[in-house]
């Protein structure tokens, strides 16, 4: 049975996963991104290495890319990554060749989309958005049971939407996004500035659980933003359900229920109409991959699919004749 690898690839690391055909995790590997200011080559052989491990002497089916980045229309390139050294770079068929086999490249946030939608905390809603805390912020729109992906295939960039006019720089190059405000960085920010150099990432969240009054405060700010601009995207979408993933979306509730609370306060007509709950992604920080495996799956089944209905067709051309 041929093997369908997901890999995620973000500001901080590459995860790459063996993924069953009910969405289940088999065999997970893990690199360190080598960072943003570094030859893309670095990057894809932090890839290679997670894929090889992950493969070993298994026939590989097809493997499924989930970039945080601002992927095209057509699953080719990475137009724009404001953590990764990607910059209109063509992806796929750079790793394709390399690898040997077939690859799919979507957004990381779209993959994880995809994941929660078949397997996790979407459920039986028909629309949702969705959005990943990680280094920045990506995100993702559902609608009619379908992943919204946009003319270029750049809707859910919601971390780049400015909610403060001439804030914080950015890595994208703009100022005052909202990810600068919400997301893993935003909280290493607040920890640094109250005078705490030595907590970053799942460290932070391990300090608010264990009732560090500092850590405690990081993420009630941090969740309040995450709930303001919650309020942007439940006025112009109207979903049933938001799901917040990514690694930040550890801390549960620590940041979930100053998120709900801002999201009340912050929502035009709260008071007249149905707030959607926002919910913890059920595939954690795997939901990427998840979803990248199974765009993989789904694409190159359907292909094989097409490619047999051509022959049978062809076979029975041939004998009519």
């Amino acid at each position: 049975m041929s093997l369908f690898i997901g890999v995620d690839i973000g500001g901080t690391k590459v995860l790459a996963t063996a993924v069953s055909r009910s969405g289940r995790v088999v065999r997970t590997a893990l690199r360190e991104t080598p960072g943003r200011r570094v030859e893309a080559r670095l990057v894809e052989d932090a890839l290679t290495e997670a894929v090889q491990e992950i493969a070993g002497v298994r026939r590989v089916g097809a493997i499924g890319i989930a970039a945080a980045g601002f992927v095209d229309a057509q699953g080719e390139r990475v137009r724009f990554a404001p953590h990764l050294p990607w910059q209109d770079e063509g992806v796929r068929a750079k790793l394709a060749e390399r690898w040997s086999a077939p690859v799919v490249l979507d957004n990381d946030a779209n993959c994880a989309a995809r994941a929660e939608l078949a397997y996790g905390a979407v459920g039986e809603a028909d629309s949702a958005v969705v959005v990943t805390l990680g280094t920045g912020i990506g995100g993702a729109l559902i609608l009619d049971g379908e992943v919204i992906r946009g003319y270029n295939g750049m809707a859910g960039e919601f971390g780049h939407t400015q909610v403060v006019p001439g804030g914080r720089s950015c890595e994208c190059g703009g100022t005052g996004c909202w990810e600068q405000y919400c997301s893993g960085n935003a909280l290493t920010r607040f920890m640094r500035d109250k005078g705490v150099e030595d907590l970053a990432g799942a460290a932070i969240t391990a300090a608010a659980e264990q009732g560090d009054p500092v850590a405690l405060a990081a993420f009630a700010e941090v969740g309040e933003w995450l709930g303001v601009g919650l309020a942007n995207l439940v006025a112009s979408f109207d979903p049933q359900v938001v799901v917040i993933g990514g690694g930040v979306s550890a801390a549960g509730d620590l940041l979930l229920e100053p998120a709900r609370a801002a999201l009340r306060e912050s929502l035009v007509g709260a008071a007249h109409r149905t707030v959607p709950p926002v919910v913890r992604a059920a595939l954690g920080p795997e939901a990427g991959a998840i979803g990248a495996a199974d765009l993989a799956r789904q694409t190159f089944r359907s292909a094989g699919t097409r490619a047999r209905a051509r022959r049978r067709a062809a076979r029975g051309t041939d004998r009519r004749r």
